[in-house]
């Protein structure tokens, strides 16, 4: 695991590679989300995962409850890790973060990604239909979270653990759940989304509109499992994703 800055973790031989796949976690998530994919993914794609603010070795610094104020330092702290053909992938709220900072970086600095990746997550332009949930009491909160069925037992029913955890998950449901939508050119670059099959609440007719965010390809995978299939079906993924890269390492 190499430290790049406070934003930034490579796992492997990250530096190394010839593409550079930035990645972004769901809600809750850290960089380890993230930890066992070089070891799957060809040599050539170089793996590298977001740190935010309020989790993992960061847990001590306040969580962004904006999407507009985390995508500002996010994109100064990886703007120098641009030097390489490199490509975009988010889960969840994830997705949200690399679509934004993919916007950012094309209209303030003229460069996108070679391809960006999204899954599990509505469309942009597609207004919340879900209830606010990011300020309910705590076991209100959590039983939400159960619902997902991202977040551990074990973790659920730890009072000490929710506490310094918790935070971070109400900031990041208040990013996903606040978030406005702005008209804007669409990018570039491709876009490949992907879905679970039984993710009832993000199905293929909230994925499908992620089309008019490209003037490039498109494509839309559903694979087995729920919102977070991207741990049940990984090696599906996985596969699905180098497949996807490949077109862009030379």
């Amino acid at each position: 695991m190499l430290r790049t800055n406070s934003w930034l973790v490579g796992f492997g031989d990250s530096e190394r590679a010839s593409l550079r796949l930035f990645c972004f976690p769901y809600a809750g998530g850290g960089a380890l989300v993230y930890r066992d994919w070089h070891r799957i993914l060809p040599a050539s794609i170089g793996v590298y995962a977001a740190q935010l603010p309020g989790r993992g070795d960061r847990l001590a610094e306040a969580p962004y409850i904006d999407l507009p104020a985390l995508i500002e330092p996010l994109t100064e702290a990886i703007r120098s890790h641009l030097d390489k053909p490199f490509a975009f992938f988010g889960h969840s709220m994830g997705a949200l973060i690399a679509f934004e900072l993919a916007r950012k970086l094309r209209y303030e600095y003229g460069i996108e990604p070679a391809h960006l990746l999204v899954s599990g997550r509505r469309a942009p332009q597609l207004a919340e239909s879900d209830s606010v949930t990011y300020n309910l009491d705590d076991a209100e909160f959590i039983e939400e979270l159960r619902l997902l069925n991202g977040t551990p037992k074990a973790i659920l029913e730890n009072p000490e653990l929710m506490q310094m955890l918790g935070p971070a998950l109400r900031a990041d449901f208040q990013i996903c759940e606040t978030y406005v939508y702005t008209d804007s050119p669409p990018l570039r670059c491709p876009i490949t989304v992907f879905g679970g099959l039984q993710d009832n609440g993000v199905t293929r007719e909230y994925l499908q509109p992620w089309r008019n965010n490209t003037s490039g390809s498109f494509k839309l995978k559903l694979l087995p499992g729920d919102h977070f299939f991207l741990h049940s079906s990984e090696a599906l993924l996985l596969r699905l994703i180098a497949h996807e890269l490949h077109q862009h390492i030379a």
